[in-house]
């Protein structure tokens, strides 16, 4: 692990919140205007998600965001592709289960955090195994922000795939205000999140209640 890497990753545990972004989930703001709101809050954790934006753009969307978190001291995690993650300057990429192989992406990127998503204690154990730096279990409730066909985890999930995370880990689906003592006390730290910051009405008081809710358990 370098040095960047580990500095990285206690930024990363200490995070609380992590807010996953989504614009065509943000009420008809752009995510500019979300994550200025989520910053302002307090969120020290961003993953630019945009599924739908064609590349050029989204690459020029990651620099402006890049400037943004590095402004305010958070970190800055781009969805799915490395090649962006690398171009912008950010902190780490987070790979889906077909996405750009793990070990691959730390050869590369050896400073980078590389995050995984898993759904099982199966898919949990390969990516520590592969080299991951953290991983998200879930999808832990309904959610409406990907299309999902298999189960969802509940508290009992995540209670069994986080007894063999060796990595920090991170939980989402479908996950608002309310959940969050539950997740809490099933072992979460790090909570992520879309729409209960992007869809909320005060998107900066939103994160910002968010962060006392998790800090205060």
């Amino acid at each position: 692990m370098t040095k960047l890497h580990a500095e990285r990753l206690d930024r990363f545990r200490d995070a609380g919140l992590y807010l996953v972004t989504s614009q065509s989930l943000s009420e008809g703001r752009t995510t500019t205007a979300i994550v200025k709101a989520a910053l302002a809050g307090g969120a020290r954790l961003i993953q630019l998600r945009e599924k739908d934006m064609a590349l050029p753009d989204y690459v020029t969307l990651a620099h402006e965001i890049r400037v943004l978190t590095a402004r305010a001291g958070a970190l800055l995690i781009v969805n799915d592709r490395l090649d962006v993650a690398l171009a912008v300057g950010a902190d780490g990429v987070h790979l889906g289960q077909d996405d750009f192989p793990i070990p691959e992406a730390r050869r590369l990127a050896p400073d980078l955090l590389i995050g995984a998503s898993t759904h099982s204690i199966e898919e949990a154990l390969r990516a520590q195994n592969e080299g991951a730096s953290t991983i998200n279990i879930g999808p832990i409730y309904p959610t409406g922000t990907k299309v999902w066909e298999g189960e969802y985890l509940g508290l009992a999930g995540l209670q069994s795939i986080a007894t063999v995370a060796t990595v920090p880990f991170t939980v989402m689906g479908g996950i608002k205000q309310s959940h969050i003592p539950g997740l809490l006390k099933a072992g979460a730290r790090i909570i992520a999140l879309v729409t209960a910051v992007t869809a909320a009405a005060d998107p900066e008081a939103s994160t910002r209640e968010l962060l006392k809710t998790i800090k205060s358990i």
